[in-house]
């Protein structure tokens, strides 16, 4: 069991020492993020194919159970802009139900990533690859709002899914620019941009949909105008949250579907362990980061319950929360409530805000989701990262997100390999070892001299698939056949299956041509992973020796047994 991750969430730590003072400061964030949470749901699934309150439901729903169970103390979770792309897609191609399913398998995965400890190792995913597809997303984002904010009419031709598709449906139609739509839209931006000049607590995007939807309200009620789209002239609100019901799991689709629940998960993953780190550095505390993707994972399960889309931590969100006073999870948790209160309550009024308004908000998103400056200064470092950042980038615009991760993870996993393998370095030495330019060699000693019949190899570098083939390939090179070969691995880290089997054979090899192989310097771990495989017993325990000395004394006597040597 010690391989299981400990599920230890925050929530039940922060009642020792909880006082009056500690739950006005986080009823007053709940209430901010809560409020600042709204515009963000409906826009988010509004983009995402699906009605307005199901985004509401998703942040109610995952809000509640990441503070809940969460590993962080400030951690707010709810849909993201990082998730529009995907989830849009799985609508388009396999429907609502399909969408339930996908997330719900994310969220078996989530859980088993964080029970198998795997949530340090999803930090360390490549930076070009995060910062590369962000900014596709953001650009994808960015172009699923064109049609919204300039309000165009496409006389029923279909949106194609693709983004070049998009641009050129868009520059068909750009005559018919609805400008009414245009001026809310771009009013909207106005607003949110303006707002943190007068006010940090209240959000530019409620500025924009309160003042906008308002004054829409006021056109159409007294003025007769009814040029501006809302969103209830596209959908039919339900204020109520539903009863919880199980997806349709059906097999062949759950196998159709699983690359894209693994996207989903990985996304959901890094975005939620990258905002509870950002939280880290500024409250000074330490998220458990297995236990955080657990309460992801949780979340994503009950969530499609009640017809949900996929949820993570939420950046912005987390940020505002600790800005707002928050400092335990209880915010979060009255957060949730607040959404839900909005939800019963006063859903049936966001019928009457603009669809070019949440347009607008959702352009600000993208921007800001871009990260363009960071994206800008990657373009500065080495050419592989330069590679990695834009094939990721591009792969996300042109294509999907499942295959820009996919792709974009094995090139950079590609090009660490060879700077692995660059850094790895084969020597061989026959003449004489200088004793100074080893560690495990003797202090104040004259060079080692090398006798007749005896070759020393050294691998400097972990001993793995892309290094044992060279060495492999060295050995042939060499031609001759020397009474022994010591091979020193006193700088090997580690050895996989495929450098085992290359010293397996190696070794068989050499017996056949009546040569021994010595191996001097085994650090401990290589060394158990020689006896599991075997090796010890193939080589001969008299031949692993402990250091350069050991070693050529056993080669001279080995060379001393066949007379001459060579």
């Amino acid at each position: 069991m010690k391989h299981i991750a400990s599920f230890r969430p925050r929530f039940f730590e922060v009642f020792r020492g909880y006082s009056r003072q500690t739950f006005s400061a986080d009823l007053m964030a709940g209430l901010v993020v809560g409020i600042v949470a709204l515009p963000l749901a409906i826009a988010f699934g509004i983009a995402s194919g699906v009605s307005p309150e199901k985004g509401i439901i998703t942040a109610v729903v995952a809000g509640f159970v990441v503070s809940l169970l969460g590993g962080s103390r400030v951690q707010i979770g709810g849909p993201t802009g990082a998730f529009i792309v995907i989830v849009y897609g799985v609508v388009q191609q396999y429907g609502e139900t399909g969408l339930l399913v996908a997330t719900f398998m994310a969220g078996v995965l989530l859980v088993a990533m964080g029970l198998f400890k795997l949530g340090a190792v999803i930090r360390f995913i490549p930076y070009p690859v995060v910062v590369g597809f962000t900014a596709g997303i953001a650009l994808t984002i960015f172009t699923t709002q064109i049609a919204d904010l300039f309000g165009m009419n496409f006389g029923g031709e279909p949106v194609p899914g693709d983004f070049i598709g998009k641009w050129m449906l868009y520059f068909r139609h750009f005559g018919s620019v609805n400008w009414a739509n245009l001026a809310v839209g771009m009013g909207s931006i106005l607003l949110i941009v303006l707002t943190p000049r007068f006010s940090r607590r209240i959000p530019g995007s409620l500025v924009a949909i309160v003042v906008l939807t308002a004054g829409v309200w006021a056109l159409r009620t007294y003025a007769g105008m009814e040029g501006v789209d809302t969103i209830g002239d596209r959908f039919t609100i339900r204020a109520e949250l539903p009863a919880a019901a199980m997806p349709a799991m059906d097999w062949e689709v759950m196998r159709s579907l699983f690359p894209v629940a693994l996207t989903i998960a990985l996304l959901g993953a890094i975005e939620s362990l990258l905002s509870a780190t950002v939280a880290d550095g500024v409250t000074g505390d330490r998220h458990d980061s297995n236990t955080e993707l657990m309460a992801q994972g949780a979340a994503n399960l009950l969530t499609p319950l009640f017809g949900g889309i996929p949820a993570t931590g939420a950046i912005a969100r987390t940020m505002t929360n600790i800005n707002n006073g928050g400092r335990t999870p209880v915010a979060g948790i009255i957060h949730a409530g607040v959404l839900l209160l909005i939800l019963l309550l006063m859903m049936p009024l966001a019928q009457y805000i603009p669809m070019a308004c949440l347009a607008g908000v959702l352009v600000v998103v993208s921007y800001n989701m871009s990260g363009w400056r960071t994206f800008r200064a990657l373009l500065r470092t080495p050419l592989s990262d330069r590679a990695v950042l834009l094939v990721t980038f591009f792969l996300t615009v042109v294509f999907d997100l499942t295959v820009a991760i996919e792709v974009g993870l094995l090139i950079a996993c590609v090009l660490f390999l060879r700077r692995v393998m660059e850094t790895t370095e084969i020597s061989v030495i026959r003449n004489e070892i200088d004793p100074s330019a080893g560690s495990d060699a003797r202090l104040h000693e004259e060079p080692l001299a090398i006798p007749s019949g005896i070759e020393v190899y050294e691998i400097d570098g972990p001993y793995f698939f892309g290094i044992a083939t060279r060495f492999e390939e060295l050995m042939m090179q060499m031609g001759d056949r020397p009474r022994v070969r010591i091979i020193r691995m006193r700088r090997v880290p580690f050895i996989d299956s495929t450098g085992l089997h290359n010293l397996e054979t190696l070794c068989r090899m050499s017996q056949r041509a009546g040569s021994t192989l010595v191996l001097s310097g085994v650090n401990p771990g290589v060394r158990a992973t020689l006896e599991n495989a075997g090796i010890c017993n193939l080589l001969g325990e008299e031949n692993i020796c402990p250091d350069i000395h050991a070693a050529l004394e056993r080669a001279r006597a080995l060379a001393a047994q066949s007379g001459t040597g060579k």
